[in-house]
């Protein structure tokens, strides 16, 4: 049987999010992020063409890495300004029934009683289709945010993840039985007090005695994304992630990451997503067309500004051909490692800058809907990927024009569904009930509650 392709669209919450610049394009409406008709118009063009989720990343700092100043992520719209993007999520559940919502929340500044309730309420509003990408944070300027002077050690802020996990795990799926709500209006009776729990922890990091203050959404825990390559970070994959976003690069390379974490995780299943962005044309060279144009508006400003706050480099400091070593940084360590290796060990800012092709380090898969669909498919074929999360070029139209042509090519060839699965965002992505069930150690958790 061939193999399902699943699809997330990549966005965020602001003007400029992966591929800086393209909001100064004539037909962009990026600058209508802060408008509620913009997100819900969104949500309907990704459920109109089945896309599994819509996933929203989020950073909780201004990238000023670059010259050692904010200036020209600002100049640029480089991820700021940038709403949070939990609030978008209702309404456009709303306006869907099946679609998906992966947010990205950062752990390291939130304490978890409070954000396992926004959650839970997310879920419930959702009835059942919100997820979350599990971030640590990589940014100085968000914990200087927060009022610290700087970010905890790369494998330290992991260290508190697992603590956190652990955390959240004990309010959403040990403190309320499953037949802890009785909703008895003749008894007046709602939920019974034999059937919940106190969740006290005690750690390193947190301390906790509480009553979760919602009751179990549909999904208890929301599914669970997670980004991390490294080392520590696939760890921290293998016990917790459901699905892992994963850099594109060489497709050997790929395959190798993908092989690992699948044997990491073993016995419980995955879903692996690789980043991607798509310039399609009817033909391929009206594809080649509409990339000569939007590339008319990349800025090569601000995807330095991106990429050193991302790769913890201020490429200010360097010149075009002076070899570039990546030092200690507590940035994003795979992104690194990434451009090392595409540059053959060493690298330059006019390295960096050949790759902008569209204002980003990702260059665009480019072609027509058949050509799309080719390359899409190799990637599920030789890197052993189950979808992609693909990035906005020029909004509305890039999402528009994929759904459009590219989505009927991959239905013709059966690997792209024609309906969606019922059920929650769980019970889509992997067929089976919508709570997480053993190994995983959430479900560990509410077996040794309540069994």
């Amino acid at each position: 049987m061939p193999r399902e392709i699943r699809l997330n669209a990549f966005d965020m919450a602001c003007i400029g999010h992966i591929q800086q610049g393209m909001w100064t394009h004539p037909r962009d409406t990026s600058v209508n992020y802060n408008r509620l008709d913009h997100w819900v118009s969104l949500a309907r063009t990704l459920e109109a063409g089945l896309f599994d989720g819509l996933f929203l990343a989020d950073v909780l700092g201004i990238y000023d890495v670059y010259g050692g100043s904010p200036d020209a992520a600002l100049r640029n719209a480089v991820q700021v300004p940038l709403l949070d993007p939990a609030m978008l999520v209702p309404a456009m559940a709303a306006a869907t029934t099946h679609l998906g919502f992966g947010i990205t929340c950062n752990l390291a500044y939130e304490q978890p009683f409070l954000f396992a309730r926004r959650m839970s309420t997310l879920d419930h509003l959702t009835q059942g289709r919100i997820g979350w990408n599990i971030v640590t944070g990589y940014l100085d300027s968000a914990a200087r945010a927060m009022g610290f002077s700087r970010q905890m050690a790369h494998d330290d802020r992991y260290d508190l993840a697992d603590e956190y996990m652990d955390v959240v795990y004990g309010l959403w799926e040990a403190s309320w039985a499953p037949d802890a709500v009785r909703a008895d209006r003749a008894a007046g009776l709602y939920a019974d007090p034999a059937k919940l729990r106190r969740v006290r922890h005690e750690g390193r990091q947190f301390q906790m005695d509480a009553i979760h203050l919602c009751e179990p959404s549909p999904q208890r825990t929301p599914v669970l994304y997670q980004a991390g390559a490294s080392q520590r970070g696939r760890q921290f994959a293998a016990r917790h992630a459901e699905c892992v976003f994963v850099n594109g690069g060489a497709k050997p390379h790929v395959a190798d990451l993908v092989a690992d974490l699948r044997a990491r995780a073993a016995p419980r299943p995955i879903r692996v997503f690789v980043g991607a962005t798509a310039i399609v044309g009817r033909t391929e060279a009206e594809a080649r067309d509409l990339l000569e144009e939007y590339r008319r508006h990349a800025s090569v400003e601000g995807a330095l500004a991106h990429a050193s706050a991302s790769l913890g480099i201020d490429f200010a400091r360097y010149g075009m051909d002076e070899p570039i070593e990546g030092g200690e940084s507590q940035a994003i360590q795979s992104n690194v490692e990434a451009m090392k290796r595409a540059a053959g060990g060493v690298f330059t800012k006019r390295h960096l800058i050949d790759r902008f092709v569209l204002g980003s380090r990702q260059p665009p898969i480019l072609g027509s809907a058949e050509q799309v669909a080719d390359a899409l498919m190799s990637w599920t074929e030789e890197a052993d990927v189950d979808g992609f999360n693909l990035s906005r070029t020029v909004m509305p139209e890039g999402l528009e024009r994929f759904v459009e042509l590219v989505v009927p090519v991959l239905q013709e060839r059966g690997v792209y569904k024609r309906a969606y699965a019922p059920g929650t965002y769980r019970e889509k992505l992997f067929g089976a009930g919508p709570l997480l069930e053993a190994p995983h150690p959430a479900a560990a958790m509410r077996q040794a509650a309540w069994a």
